[in-house]
């Protein structure tokens, strides 16, 4: 059992906490931007909550963290009343925000100057991957702190590796980002088309999800993009679009192009401006079926 602290409550953070508090058995103590989101968080786990990142970090062995963006990050790790104030020596802190790789390495050198371990470990799954303790999660920094968390983060993890050094964990994320973009708009394009063909899209895709087609966003989305319902649930746009502002950055520094992400960055900007930033990615859907 080991004394934690989780920083962040949203649709993410909130049952990762909760997974470490019943099911793994730890010590935890929360720490939200807004407090009664915390406050409610502990009355139903039995955790504690605290008033800010220091106080909840405070003698913890392992520091969690999973906010918005980089700015959030560094709003809660540093300052006088931020997470590293009150970390000891030979604490771990473990970023599962969706951050730049740029951040992951200032954070792991701020953190190494007194004496804490950093991990970047971006997660993979959404919501319903939190909720179910199923995330995929690509971690960055030294062997010796990704030992240590491990099982820790293994309490609500489907796959937790060690993809290398310090940035690494969000550099892969990058990868998966990129990867869900063109694999999204491939599907809404071929559901569009199989809809327009007056085909049976249920039976079409009963036939091509178990073949060389298949894939999580088929088995997951098709429901909601075949009728065209994106509200209330999944990845929004919003921050789909920040990821993959990220990835686009990143391209230019190490020489990488990337031209179907662009182009896919773009067609959320539509959908965006169609009202659309808090539907689920697969609105993609959305640009192909209505005017």
């Amino acid at each position: 059992m080991a004394k934690l602290a989780f920083l962040g409550l949203g649709v993410m953070g909130y049952p990762m906490a909760g997974h470490l508090q019943k099911k793994g058995g730890h010590q935890v103590t929360v720490y939200n931007r807004t407090g009664a989101k915390a406050q409610q968080w502990a009355g139903e786990f039995g955790g504690k909550h605290a008033a800010s990142p220091r106080e909840a970090a405070k003698d913890c062995d392992f520091v969690m963290l999973c906010v918005g963006n980089d700015d959030d990050v560094r709003s809660v790790v540093y300052g006088d009343s931020g997470a590293l104030a009150g970390m000891r020596r030979g604490a771990i802190l473990v970023d599962h925000t969706t951050a730049s790789a740029l951040l992951a390495k200032e954070l792991f050198a701020k953190a190494k100057e007194r004496g804490v371990g950093f991990i970047d470990a971006p997660v993979s799954g959404g919501q319903a991957g939190a909720q179910n303790g199923q995330l995929g999660i690509m971690c960055g920094g030294a062997p010796a702190d990704f030992n240590l968390a491990k099982p820790v983060l293994d309490v609500y993890a489907k796959m937790c590796a060690l993809i290398g050094g310090p940035g690494s964990g969000q550099l892969t994320k990058m990868v998966n980002q990129i990867a869900i973009a063109g694999l999204v708009q491939g599907l809404a394009e071929g559901l569009a088309f199989a809809k327009r063909a007056n085909l049976d899209v249920e039976k079409v895709v009963g036939v091509i999800s178990k073949g060389a087609a298949q894939s999580w966003q088929m088995e997951n989305r098709w429901k909601q993009m075949n009728e065209l319902k994106f509200d209330g649930f999944g990845f929004a746009v919003d921050w789909m679009r920040k990821d993959l502002g990220m990835c686009l950055e990143e391209a230019k520094r190490n020489g990488s192009r990337l031209p179907a992400t662009a182009l896919i960055d773009q067609f959320y900007a539509w959908v965006q401006a169609r009202g659309g930033r808090r539907w689920d990615t697969s609105s993609l859907m959305h640009l192909l079926m209505k005017d």
